[in-house]
């Protein structure tokens, strides 16, 4: 299609000489004489560039292009001012309010159809760029959501998820183990930072996990073994924490490793409530790891709670103790709910009354059935 040139300028004579200029080349001309209906024509032809007067009878263009950009429906738009005004102010004020270009009258058609044209093209590279990056970060996002295990996949292990990414890949990563038919494992970690770098690392997670979660391993193997291979391929300012927590119904034990994580949470079937709380290192911050297992007695109608911190911190530098009583107070008054509802409802509990989350958001819960 032809690119859609919008000229905003209220004298009809410079907008004649200038749109018979570039339609006499191709492209689509329509004009506007006022900043109201410049902004009317660009949410309703969604013009390709907008040749823009600084000076105009209602509002100058300075502020038609404040509008512009601050409204992200034409934010996209290029725009180029046209002007007598040929001091160095005003190129700049023009330029920082986010004008692409800056072109004085009286205008040669020549100049004006090689700078449109260049603006044009570079508009289009960024927009190829653009959607090529949204392709990959949906594809990462699709991959990584497919790698995490729904409840109704494994449902012999009793658990239910709420997991809200900050941006669209996420750096908090989940996992749930059949062992054998009686232990289950249960994994949380938070890797530092967010957006694809840290998504990449929980795609390795998975992997590691299932290799060092077998008989063959104790909790604090499968958290070493992870760790030897994490620690190698981490940069120097990542690391992760992480919580595993292992099910055995046969012996009524809950083996418990945090790895710098924040602690775990318990509802007994009576109703009281303790915080489980373990000492270790983070992942990936040295090649050995120092780590103390939790163990846990554990009876029907029990619940535990598996989170990492974005839950907790409301804000910025906030007492992170004052979210985890918060936390531990929600998953109370939600015992007697069925563990789905339950966790979907602390969540949102706990994050209120933050408008947007600062952080990715992920809260596991299990329970022990009979």
């Amino acid at each position: 299609m032809r690119p859609g040139i919008l000229i905003v300028d209220d004298l009809p004579l410079n907008a004649e000489l200038i749109g018979h200029a570039l339609e006499a080349e191709g492209f689509r001309v329509s004009w506007a004489a006022s900043g109201a209906e410049a902004l009317e024509l660009s949410h309703e032809a969604q013009p390709d560039l907008i040749l823009l007067d600084a000076v105009l009878p209602d509002e100058s263009g300075y502020e038609i292009c404040s509008h512009l950009k601050s409204d992200p429906e034409t934010a996209d738009i290029p725009v180029i001012f046209l002007s007598a005004l040929n001091d160095v102010g005003s190129r700049v004020k023009g330029l920082k309010i986010g004008a692409v270009d800056f072109i004085s009258k009286p205008v040669h058609p020549e100049e004006l159809l090689a700078r449109v044209r260049v603006h044009l093209r570079i508009r289009e590279v960024n927009r190829l760029a653009r959607s090529g990056n949204q392709r990959r970060i949906e594809a990462l996002r699709h991959a990584q959501r497919s790698i995490l295990v729904r409840p109704e996949q494994l449902c012999e292990a009793h658990f239910e998820v709420c997991y809200l990414p900050l941006e669209e890949a996420s750096g908090d990563f989940y996992d749930v183990v059949k062992i054998d038919p009686d232990v289950f494992g249960y994994f949380v970690a938070d890797v530092s930072g967010h957006g694809a770098g840290a998504a990449f690392i929980t795609s390795a997670l998975k992997a590691l996990l299932r290799q060092y979660s077998g008989p063959l391993y104790s909790p604090e193997d499968t958290m070493r073994g992870i760790n030897s291979v994490v620690s190698h391929v981490l940069s120097e300012e990542q690391y992760l924490t992480a919580c595993y927590a292992r099910l055995n119904l046969r012996t009524r034990t809950l083996s418990v490793i945090s790895a710098g994580h924040p602690p775990m949470i318990r509802v007994k079937a009576d109703g009281e409530a303790e915080v489980v709380h373990g000492e270790g290192d983070a992942v990936g911050l040295f090649h050995t790891l120092v780590l103390h297992c939790r163990e846990v007695r554990v009876q029907a109608g029990d619940r535990f709670f598996l989170y990492t911190d974005g839950l907790i911190e409301t804000e910025p530098g906030a007492n992170r103790d004052q979210g985890s009583a918060h936390l531990l107070k929600a998953c109370i008054r939600h015992q007697e709910a069925p563990l789905k509802e339950a966790v979907s409802a602390i969540t949102s509990e706990t994050l209120y009354p933050r408008e947007t989350a600062l952080d990715d958001v992920l809260l596991l819960g299990f329970e022990v059935r009979p």
